[in-house]
């Protein structure tokens, strides 16, 4: 199975439609007047789909089993033909298309079964995907043009006694997205981190380690001081989203703001917590550049 575990949360939609197609006005007058023989076709394929939604990752391997937190079924009749339709929500990791799919063809194959003794040639035609909302197709994020700089703060890298792998890290997500970045060195001096802020000259400044609690931990109240604003929510996201991975995420004294229109992140300086930070928070976060422009909330 496809891993999954550095995704978030979003609400996740899809409607599936199915067909199924009757060669006779007697076989949907029946429906109609629910005297097929073997029961209420609508109410009893509409609890087969239900249970073939749920049921969906027993079935097929590579499905996320996931909590479905909503499913509708809904039936519409056009002549000869049922039209199916299966809407499912869930807030999760990864969509729930197969799911809407799945449960769409268990009502086909239910409808056809139970209707297949009064109509022999009863078949299903289309099953397909309606729409789907939610993840990045929801939510997609245009950096082009954007720059960044990465600026890794510790004594010891600074003086060549270590390396650095937490700011290669942001960097190569960065330019994942296709944001061009540069990254700097320098130590844990308060004078030497505010002069790396006031002199980026990128439209996001992300620095990376002094975000701990030891005495030469002093990225966050150096940069804290000179933002116009913090914004509280990606910070709690960062918090959130290491907390659910690693139970010492809340010590992380990590700090986002805008300063002179930059966005300005301090992120832990371990590679596999500046690594989380980022996937917490990117791309998303760079909405903020259309709201500083003006634009309004999609």
């Amino acid at each position: 199975m496809v891993d999954i575990t550095h995704k978030i949360n979003t609400l996740r939609e899809a409607t599936a439609i199915a067909i199924v197609r009757t060669s006779n006005e007697d076989t949907i007058k029946a429906l109609q007047e629910n005297r097929v023989p073997k029961g209420n076709v609508f109410e009893m394929a509409r609890a087969a789909g239900l249970l073939g939604v749920k049921k969906t990752p027993e079935l097929l391997p590579d499905c996320h089993p996931l909590p479905i937190e909503y499913t509708g079924i809904e039936y519409e009749i056009n002549g000869l033909e049922i039209q199916i339709s299966v809407k499912v929500k869930t807030i999760y990791k990864t969509g729930v298309e197969v799911e809407a799919m799945h449960g769409a063809s268990i009502v086909a194959l239910t409808m056809y079964d139970m209707l297949k003794p009064i109509d022999k040639n009863v078949e299903i035609g289309t099953i397909k995907l309606q729409n789907k909302k939610g993840g990045k197709s929801a939510y997609k994020i245009d950096a082009e043009g954007l720059t960044a700089k990465v600026i890794v703060c510790s004594d010891t890298i600074s003086k060549g006694k270590g390396e650095d792998k937490a700011g290669k890290a942001i960097v190569s997500k960065l330019e994942a997205l296709g944001i061009k970045s540069e990254r700097i060195i320098i130590p844990d001096e308060p004078e030497d981190i505010r002069s790396a802020l006031n002199t980026a000259d990128a439209d996001i400044v992300i620095f990376t380690g002094g975000t701990g609690v030891s005495p030469r931990d002093v990225t966050p109240e150096t940069i804290e001081p000179m933002l116009d604003l913090k914004l509280k929510g990606v910070e709690e996201q960062m918090r959130n989203y290491g907390q659910q991975r690693m139970p010492y995420a809340m010590l992380s004294r990590s700090v986002a703001g805008i300063k002179d229109g930059k966005v300005v992140l301090a992120l832990p300086g371990s590679t596999k917590g500046a690594a989380e930070c980022m996937d917490a928070i990117f791309p998303h976060v760079l909405h903020v550049f259309k709201v500083i422009e003006g634009k309004r909330h999609d």
